[in-house]
C-alpha cells in the first residue's frame, strides 16, 4: 500500500504556455508528455463509491496497472488517501490480486468481480517534471485531455503535484512559488469525482447553504471546501454561487481573529477583492486570493 498525497491545481486554459514556461525554469528533470488512458469501474448499485473505494485501470506504452482508492481526505487541493497499485498482463481487472485488506469485511466479496463495470474514462497527456526540494521529492504533472462518460465530458486542465518522498511542507512551499503568475487555482475535486458526476447524468450541482459554526479546524476545513465548491459554480456561470463564497471567507476571517490576527486581516483583504472582482475567472486565478487558500491549506494541514 501507498500513501498518496497531492496537491491538485485547475490551470487557466489560456495560461498553459506560461505555467510551463515556469515548470521548464525550475531546476528539475523533465520527462515529455505522454498518454494515459483510464477506465474507473462501478457496480450498477455504486457498491464501491459507497465504500468510498475509486477503481481504476490505467495503460501506458502497452503496460497496464490497476489501481484502487480507498476512503482518504481533502483539504483544500491537498489529497491524502492510501492506494494499491497491481501490474497486471493486460487490460483486465484482476481484483483477487488485491490484498485482504482493501476490502470492508477483509475478503473479495464472492459476486464483485462479475457486478463491475465500465463506468467512465479519463484521457489525457502527462509531461511531468521532477523536483529535489529540501530533503523531498516532488513530482509535477501537467495532465491535458479529457474525462468522458457516455455523452458527457469536461476537460481535463491541471497541474498535480505529488510528494513521492519527504515532508508535505515541501509540496505547499514548491506550489506557492508557482502561483504569482495568475494561471492556477486550488481544486477540490478530482479526475474521478468529475467522472461520477457525469456518469450520474451531469446534473447542475446546486448553490449550498453553509453548514459550519464553531471556529475549530473542523469547520474551517468545511468553509475552505464551501468556498472551492462555489467558487467551481461561479466560475460554471452560477452567479449566485459569489454570495457562498463571501460566506465561507467572512466565517474564516472570523474565526481566526481572536489567536490569528495577521491572517484575519489577509482574509478580510481577500474578502474585499472578491466582492470587488467583476468576474469569477478573476478571483479564482488572482495570485492574492490563490495564495490566501494555499495558507490556509498549510494551516490546516501543518498547524503553521
Amino acid at each position: 500500500m501507498d500513501q498518496e498525497i497531492e496537491l491538485k491545481f485547475i490551470v487557466e486554459q489560456d495560461g498553459v504556455e506560461t505555467l510551463r514556461t515556469q515548470l521548464n525554469a525550475l531546476s528539475a528533470e523533465h520527462v515529455p508528455a505522454a498518454q494515459l488512458l483510464n477506465i474507473y469501474y462501478e457496480t450498477a448499485d455504486n457498491w464501491l463509491r459507497r465504500h468510498d473505494m475509486g477503481l481504476r485501470i490505467r495503460g501506458h506504452n502497452g503496460r497496464y496497472e490497476m489501481t484502487m482508492k480507498i476512503a482518504g481526505k481533502v483539504v483544500g487541493g491537498l489529497h491524502s488517501r492510501p492506494e494499491y497499485n497491481i501490474d497486471l498482463d493486460k487490460a483486465e481487472l484482476a481484483l483477487e490480486k488485491l490484498p485482504a485488506e482493501v476490502w470492508p469485511e477483509g475478503t473479495l466479496p464472492p459476486e464483485l468481480a462479475s457486478q463491475v463495470n465500465p463506468l467512465f474514462s479519463t484521457d489525457f497527456y502527462r509531461e511531468k517534471w521532477m523536483v529535489n526540494h529540501n530533503q523531498s521529492r516532488i513530482e509535477l504533472a501537467l495532465d491535458l485531455g479529457d474525462v468522458k462518460a457516455g455523452s458527457h465530458q469536461e476537460p481535463i486542465c491541471e497541474l498535480e503535484l505529488e510528494l513521492l518522498h519527504g515532508q508535505v511542507e515541501d509540496i505547499l512551499e514548491v506550489a506557492e512559488q508557482l502561483l504569482s503568475a495568475g494561471v492556477l487555482r486550488q481544486g477540490s475535486l478530482s479526475k474521478a469525482a468529475r467522472g461520477y458526476h457525469l456518469a450520474a447524468g451531469n446534473a447542475e450541482r446546486v448553490v449550498k447553504k453553509a453548514d459550519f459554526t464553531d471556529p475549530d479546524n473542523a469547520a474551517l476545513e468545511a468553509a475552505l471546501a464551501h468556498w472551492q465548491y462555489h467558487e467551481e459554480l461561479w466560475l460554471r456561470g452560477n452567479a449566485k454561487a459569489k454570495a457562498e463564497v463571501l460566506n465561507a471567507v467572512e466565517f474564516i476571517r472570523a474565526s481566526l481573529q481572536r489567536d490569528h490576527e495577521m491572517a484575519s486581516a489577509q482574509m478580510a483583504q481577500i474578502g474585499d477583492a472578491i466582492s470587488a472582482a467583476t468576474n469569477a475567472k478573476d478571483a479564482a486565478f488572482k495570485p492574492q486570493i490563490a495564495q490566501a487558500k494555499l495558507m490556509l491549506t498549510a494551516f490546516l494541514v501543518t498547524g503553521r
